[in-house]
């Protein structure tokens, strides 16, 4: 009778919204409780529902779901009546009757409670089950969690008030609605649309009888009642609420039989909640996309805040991945490498002009197993699981080219090279002053033309050539080309905070750490004319209610003069012609540019190339620490006898390509303009017929180096006098170029005579042909040279 008494006061004292002390209250608190109803707040502030958030690939197909709980919000017309119906009856019988407070229930439960000692049952309302959810939900402290859990009184009676506060604030059909969504359905599914979709493979609207009993017995035990752990258990709760739907004549007897025959689930239709990252389609550009997001300062002031919010915010992130690019890429690597290989393979392609990160694929899959891995070989190691890239060998010699080029240096430029240089001291400008190796003396990889030109020297890649045109222009051009393209030290930072490349005498063959992803993007500036775009991943976000949430789009940059870019891609054209290193990977009818690239010891070897559509970079490398030479390490399951970009990675670049350009239409680059292909010339005083030295004197002073042929030739000029240059002077020649002067013998004959070399440059001397005219790819025999 007190228990009955007390109940009876505390129903009309909560409804009057009244003053009273708990512990005025048989049994309900103890003596230290001193908190009245009055303390409570009069308005209950509702929480945010938390939201998964998706990943999608450019075609809107789902790459990840990122969630703390995996949860679709519907309006209550979305749920199937019966399902209502369901929860309902199971739950709380009266819902639409009663206020906040159920009197019957509630005093069946303090009975129960009463006689054990203890809380037993709860005979909550469903707006008292969603206060508490909310409660649980909104805490964010172990100590929190615990008071909206506790086993009191006192956590009773302030459920009590706030459920006061719901049904002043909400219909009962919202009420509903919130707890449907709120409600945990256990396996990880939270709110009915994902239960739906976990158990049944359906939406909210079109859940059964049998399985709407089901769903509704669960609430009480997630766990304890979860069909996948234990059906037998499951079936019989869910004909619990079956039979009790029958006794409260929401159902006829005749739909109840059926359902109780209905089997609780078909295991074939549960959908597996795969969570984060690791369980999508793409793990490793999804975890590149993730950790880009929690760097972005609008979602958060603490990367913890900024995790948090894209697990409960309910987005909707959009990227640039194209699953067709994707799938060739990965065809390439399936079909040219083997997880079980002792070296890695990884390939990303970029489109130029936006930048877009159409594809990144690896050998070595996601996971902790044997043969597994978490480091993502094609991204910087700022990023938690980036690998931090592999030197980048003769790949970095597109970037000396660009320099040479953007200082007026010809195509067709020659430079003697021989088979090994002796550059032990020589000075190298960089942005800062010199550099020089004390014991550098740098030989070619490769059968080399003896005086190539630019390009002959690109086809072979030409050590001993690339070395000589760097010491000329000097290294910061290139070092700040390089930079400009977006290629830093992967190993020590992101794209603000990393070291620059090395400015050092061997920078041309190759220096610091890159990615594919860097080296793809920098190339693509090439095939974009010289506009380079950083990486782009995250296209558009949308929040949970469908607006807008601003992102960055292209972030593009003309960082070379678009007629420079069209001298690289002639260059680079021709690696790819007959001759060039890159020849066996030509395939179709577009314009394709390449490079190829060996690192010391052939540690990793590259091959970065591009239409003017897709560009890409596929490197094959040690990856084990210490680092070893490839040769003698599987590929695809097979040793290797020899390791080159074009023969090793060059196969993955080109299946990879051939796949994801087959839908493009044909492209061609722009021809590089006449001023491009014969340089920055500069025009060449007269001085036929005056004194050799005098002349030479007026060379250097115009600006030339000049060196004095041994020998005379025949010429109509007097007799010890200059019979002309070479360049000749209608030709012209780069600033600071080399200008050999011919002497005269007074004699002219129809066949002049070969004069004897004169200088002495790096390398050793060269052989300089009087008929040729400079620089022209009409005589690729011919001895015109700049000086190294």
């Amino acid at each position: 009778m007190v228990l009955f008494l007390g109940v009876s006061v505390l129903s009309g004292a909560l409804a009057a919204g009244l003053a009273i002390p708990f512990a005025g209250l048989a049994g309900f608190t103890t003596e230290k409780t001193s908190t009245t109803l009055q303390d409570l707040p009069q308005q209950f502030d509702e929480v945010p529902v938390k939201q998964k958030s998706v990943i999608l690939a450019a075609d809107g197909s789902v790459i990840a779901t990122l969630a703390e709980q995996n949860r679709t919000p519907v309006k209550l017309a979305q749920v199937a009546p019966i399902m209502q119906k369901a929860i309902v009856a199971i739950e709380d019988d009266r819902f639409y009757e009663h206020g906040a407070l159920d009197l019957k229930g509630t005093l069946r439960a303090l009975l129960q409670n009463q006689s054990a000692g203890s809380v037993q049952q709860g005979g909550s309302s469903i707006t008292q089950q969603y206060v508490k959810i909310s409660l649980v939900e909104k805490a964010k402290t172990p100590e929190e969690v615990a008071a909206a859990t506790a086993d009191n009184y006192q956590r009773k009676v302030a459920e009590l008030r706030y459920a006061i506060a719901v049904e002043k604030q909400y219909s009962k059909q919202e009420i509903l609605e919130k707890y449907l969504n709120l409600a945990n359905f256990g396996d990880g599914a939270w709110g009915i649309q994902a239960a739906a979709q976990h158990y049944f493979s359906v939406n909210a609207s079109q859940l059964t009888l049998p399985q709407a009993a089901m769903l509704a017995g669960l609430v009480k035990n997630p766990t304890g009642y979860d069909p996948t752990n234990n059906a037998k258990r499951a079936k019989d709760r869910r004909d619990v609420v079956i039979k009790r739907m029958l006794e409260l004549h929401v159902i006829s007897v005749a739909q109840a039989n059926s359902a109780l025959k209905t089997p609780v689930i078909d295991p074939a239709k549960v959908r597996p909640n795969k969570l984060g990252c690791a369980n999508g389609k793409y793990p490793f550009y999804c975890e590149y996309v993730v950790a880009q997001l929690e760097d972005n300062p609008a979602f958060g002031k603490t990367k913890t805040d900024r995790a948090n919010y894209l697990k409960t915010a309910g987005l909707t992130i959009k990227t640039s991945l194209d699953p067709k690019t994707q799938a060739a890429a990965q065809h390439s690597i399936d079909i040219h490498s083997k997880p079980t290989d002792q070296s890695i393979a990884a390939i990303t392609i970029v489109e130029p002009g936006t930048g877009l990160v159409k594809a990144m694929v690896q050998s070595k899959p996601y996971g902790g197993k044997k043969n597994q891995t978490s480091y993502n070989y094609n991204v910087e190691k700022s990023y938690p699981g980036g690998y931090g890239g592999f030197q980048n060998g003769s790949t970095m010699k597109a970037f000396t080219i660009a320099a040479a080029i953007q200082k007026g240096i010809p195509l067709t430029y020659k430079i003697n090279s021989p088979n090994t240089l002796d550059l032990r001291d020589t000075k190298f400008q960089t942005c800062n002053g010199t550099t020089r190796d004390p014991s550098y003396q740098p030989s070619n990889s490769t059968n080399n033309v003896p005086d190539p030109t630019m390009i002959q020297a690109a086809q072979k890649s030409t050590n001993t050539y690339f070395l000589l045109l760097s010491q000329k222009i000097g290294l910061c051009p290139i070092a700040k080309i390089a930079a400009s393209l977006g290629l830093y030290d992967a190993q020590t930072g992101d794209a603000q905070t990393a070291k620059p490349l090395e400015q050092v005498a061997s920078m041309t063959l190759g220096v610091g750490y890159v990615t594919p992803l860097q080296l793809s993007s920098a190339y693509a500036a090439f095939a974009a004319r010289g506009m380079y775009c950083t990486p782009w991943l995250v296209t558009s976000i949308k929040d949970a209610a469908g607006k807008s949430v601003t992102t960055r789009g292209a972030d593009c940059k003309q960082a070379l003069a678009p007629e420079v870019a069209d001298g690289v891609n002639a260059v680079l054209h021709q690696v790819m012609q007959k001759g060039g290193t890159g020849s066996k990977l030509n395939f179709g009818k577009s314009d394709l540019a390449g490079k190829t690239g060996t690192i010391t010891a052939n540690k990793a070897v590259w091959y970065a190339g591009y239409s003017s559509k897709l560009a890409a970079a596929s490197v094959v490398a040690d990856a084990s620490l210490p680092y070893k030479n490839l040769i003698g390490q599987t590929l695809n399951g097979k040793k290797m006898y020899d390791a080159s970009g074009s023969g090793t990675a060059g196969p993955l670049w080109m299946t990879a390509m051939q796949g994801a350009l087959k839908d493009y239409p044909t492209t061609h680059f722009v021809a590089p303009s006449d001023k491009i292909q014969r340089g920055d010339v500069k025009s060449l005083p007269f001085v036929n017929g005056m004194n050799p030295d005098d002349a030479a004197n007026k060379l250097r002073q115009a600006g030339f180096d000049v060196a004095i042929a041994s020998g005379t030739v025949n010429s109509d000029e007097t007799a010890g006098t200059v019979a002309y240059t070479d360049p000749r002077q209608r030709d012209g020649a780069p600033e600071g170029s080399l200008v050999t002067i011919y002497v005269s013998n007074g004699n002219n004959k129809n066949q002049p005579n070969k004069p004897q070399n004169t200088t002495k440059p790096p390398g050793g001397p060269t052989t300089i042909n009087p008929n040729c005219p400079p620089w022209n790819p009409k005589y690729p025999n011919c001895g015109g040279r700049g000086h190294g």
